[in-house]
């Protein structure tokens, strides 16, 4: 088999520095556990060289993986990661076009990133090579190698939703875009209605012709498009979730009692939900009073990008939410809500997951949601928890048995949560289990395996076809 080499903004180092545990991160980890490979991407340090001068590229390995790796200059760091990627793509690709602020300065920093970058990885890429770069960062990405004369297969991976047309088509780059995406050979989507948006999107800019088994051509290239529903481990999470309770999690077991207690994990955005959610357990205690005193929320929510002020001011408006539902149902031996603002390691997580009764997962939007997954097979089998999840989460295509709601219909969801917590035990086994096969059949080897199979089938691009030959640099906005 060809040696793998994945491109992500983030690289995981094996130090645990700048890591995250994200579902990207933990995906892609897992892939290269089992194909070796390098590992390629920013480690999350600023570098003082500014201009033309970059830092070298840093290659260490661990376990059989190469970790190559570099910082970003201040410069390319506000412009390709806080402006572009995360004040254009990633609202503009939750459906939140009002929080997009969009800038040529910052449209071309995040070209010139790209660019950049894949003249680093040129030199460490092999003839043979399959290349698989991931997300939002990298749209571009496949054009820049492809004027840097590389040819080999490259796949793409959206963990992000993709917007309808309506929505793609109001990012004044869009047709820059939509040309760059289709020098990927394969590019994968989490769910269809995002694969079809792509391709309606593309349909609506320029002839799209259908070459049969999901290959297209369109703007001068031939590419092929696919869903990979990422998915998890399970049985890597259930031994986490499994084994001796620290002291601190014993005690608060014993401190909850039979008190039920509803559960909410994510980092801080506001594609989540989170400010919905508060107000639907606002409407669980308002409609449904017997569970007063008999319940307790807790909403484990890690601050992430801090530099960007939407999400300083949704951080902002949880404290005020938080506050305000306490102040109005608390009383001296019960606060309904608690709201921690604050990173917990991954396995304390799994245990707490599997001591909670309810899991709510409601984002407004979201490209799958690998916590709702993570949150069933977490479970104790003999006397699992119930999982609320928004149908507006690409899990909910697959994870059928859970209680699917609309997070926008306060009153729905806080029903949810009574039928949740009161739910008979076997409805709870029977609903498990149903999940549980999902996600066995579509874990994390198959979401790796599948797409991998499908890059390996395509011939790799002859020199002729280098995109070098049609374009020097990325193109301008006029």
């Amino acid at each position: 088999m060809s040696r793998l080499v994945v491109v992500s903004n983030r690289v995981a180092m094996p130090d645990g520095s700048k890591t995250s545990a994200g579902g990207l991160a933990v995906g892609i980890l897992d892939a290269l556990k089992s194909t070796g490979g390098m590992w390629f991407g920013w480690n999350g340090e600023i570098s003082e060289f500014t201009g033309e001068d970059v830092e070298d590229v840093r290659v260490q390995e661990h376990e059989g993986i190469e970790y190559a790796s570099f910082p970003l200059s201040q410069n390319d760091y506000d412009l390709y990661y806080c402006q572009f990627s995360n004040t254009v793509i990633w609202p503009a690709f939750h459906y939140r076009l009002d929080l997009v602020q969009f800038q040529r300065e910052a449209w071309e920093g995040y070209c010139d990133v790209n660019d950049s970058v894949a003249q680093r990885l040129k030199p460490l890429i092999k003839p043979d090579d399959i290349v698989w770069i991931h997300d939002y960062h990298f749209l571009p990405f496949a054009a820049a190698l492809r004027r840097a004369g590389i040819n080999n297969r490259i796949g793409f991976f959206l963990h992000i939703p993709f917007p309808t047309p309506e929505i793609f088509n109001a990012l004044p780059p869009h047709k820059e875009l939509l040309e760059m995406l289709c020098e990927y050979d394969l590019l994968g989507f989490q769910t269809e209605s995002d694969r079809v948006a792509f391709l309606d999107s593309v349909s609506q800019l320029t002839q799209l012709q259908n070459k049969g088994d999901k290959k297209h051509r369109a703007f001068g290239n031939t590419f092929m498009t696919e869903v990979y529903p990422i998915g998890i481990e399970p049985d890597s999470i259930k031994e986490m979730a499994e084994g001796p309770l620290p002291p601190k999690m014993a005690a608060m077991k014993k401190e909850l009692g039979d008190a039920r207690n509803i559960i909410a994990c994510e980092r801080l955005d506001y594609s989540k939900g989170l400010p919905e959610r508060f107000l639907a357990y606002e409407a669980l205690l308002e409609n449904f009073p017997e569970h007063r005193g008999k319940i307790r929320y807790s909403q484990i929510a890690p601050t992430s990008r801090g530099d960007v002020q939407a999400y300083q001011d949704i951080r902002h408006q949880l404290e005020t939410e938080a506050g305000r539902i306490n102040g109005k149902y608390g009383t001296l031996g019960w606060t309904p809500l608690y709201y921690l603002n604050q990173h917990f390691d991954r396995r304390l997580l799994m245990k707490i997951f599997r001591l909670t009764d309810v899991g709510l997962v409601t984002p407004l939007r979201d490209g799958m949601n690998l916590v709702a997954k993570e949150y069933v097979a977490a479970q104790d089998p003999d006397d699992p928890g119930v999982l609320v999840l928004s149908r507006f989460a690409g899990a909910a295509n697959e994870l059928t048995s859970a209680l699917i709601v609309n997070p926008y219909d306060r009153d729905e969801v806080a029903a949810a949560l009574d039928k949740a917590i009161t739910m008979p035990r076997t409805e709870r086994i029977s609903r498990y289990n149903d999940m549980m096969a999902v996600l066995r059949k579509n874990d994390i080897t198959a979401w790796r395996e599948s797409f991998l199979k499908d890059l390996e089938r395509i011939d790799p691009r002859s020199v002729d076809h280098n995109t070098a030959n049609k374009v020097a640099t990325f193109p301008k906005l006029a």
